[in-house]
């Protein structure tokens, strides 16, 4: 059984799997093995800092269904525009007002994919155009709307109001199993990102990969402290989820007096330095109990492919 989708017909790729552009984990190496395997790999530029693409984009080469992923909130104009030169076959905007960059985007002849954390980016996602748009629910690893939903109800939702927009389900995702749920909850793909962090291409530190392996869903919250305490910009609606950290249980529930006393944040900035803390938090998802290896992201896009269709051929009626 071949999993043909709106998605995989839109991009002429194998699988209906695309690798989530996290930032810190999805460079040109992780990007390409997910091509490689069959899927969409989506580079995780950020804000699109120009030394750091120049680094990453030529990692790229030779691959045809790749794009590129930018926070919205922290991109601009110059950034876009620079990253269409190369001419990737999608663009994804994520936490944000999309609007400044889809004409762009569309002009360009470039998919453009919009992530939804709730209904309403949802609704201005279609809005603008979007040609896929993803339904992120709060299962998922990094950030994320603090007030959203999860994956099981939002997907359908966002499904039937994009319609026929294609819709690619994102949180929770880290198996064949979760990727044939997405198919049967309305969406015409999975966007994977927690498990393609832990691989043998992400460009996250191995030992943070090796805190992945070992970590469990009940041990991941969502939360702002760890925002708060780096001094991030990340705006108050998206808080993020991690695996256990020190600060997290010193700070749990009291952002506020956090955000009010410089000298905590400067005691949390001495205690990086000295090597007390680590220097960024372990960005997890719920399904991370499923991860217990670091392979090779294109044989995994092969192997969660392959565990979808036998998932689904489960239930399939006899011949």
């Amino acid at each position: 059984m071949t999993l043909s989708t709106a998605f995989t017909e839109m991009f002429g790729v194998r699988h209906p799997i695309a690798l989530a552009p996290m930032g810190g984990s999805a460079g040109g190496a992780l990007a390409a093995a997910v091509c490689r395997g069959g899927g969409l790999g989506l580079l995780g530029a950020g804000d699109g800092d120009r030394e750091w693409l120049e680094r990453q984009l030529p990692l790229l080469d030779g691959e045809d269904a790749w794009g590129i992923g930018f926070l919205t909130w922290a991109t601009d104009v110059a950034a876009v525009e620079r990253a269409l030169e190369h001419r990737p076959r999608a663009v994804m905007l994520s936490f944000g007002d999309p609007a400044p960059y889809a004409d762009r985007v569309r002009a360009a002849g470039v998919a453009l994919i919009v992530q939804a954390t709730d209904i309403e980016e949802a609704r201005r996602a279609v809005d603008v155009g979007a040609d896929v748009i993803v339904a992120q629910g709060t299962e998922s690893g990094g950030h994320g709307a603090g007030r959203g939903r999860s994956t099981l109800p939002f997907v359908p939702v966002v499904a039937d109001l994009a319609a026929p927009v294609p819709v690619l389900a994102a949180g929770g995702i880290a198996d064949g199993r979760g990727v044939a749920a997405a198919l049967v909850l309305g969406a015409a793909g999975a966007l994977v990102g927690t498990r393609f962090q832990a691989t043998a291409e992400s460009l996250a530190d191995l030992s943070v990969r090796r805190r992945i392996v070992e970590g469990t869903g009940a041990e991941t919250e969502r939360n702002r402290v760890l925002d708060i305490a780096r001094g991030s910009a990340w705006p108050a609606k998206y808080s993020a989820r991690t695996l256990g950290h020190p600060y997290l249980d010193r700070w749990r529930g009291r952002e506020a007096e956090l955000a009010a006393d410089p000298e905590a944040r400067r005691a949390y900035r001495e205690s990086v330095a000295e090597g007390e803390l680590p220097a960024l938090p372990v960005w997890a998802g719920e399904a991370v109990d499923l991860i217990d290896d670091l392979p090779s992201a294109a044989d995994l896009v092969g192997a969660m492919a392959a565990g979808a269709e036998e998932a689904l051929a489960r239930f399939a009626p006899p011949p």
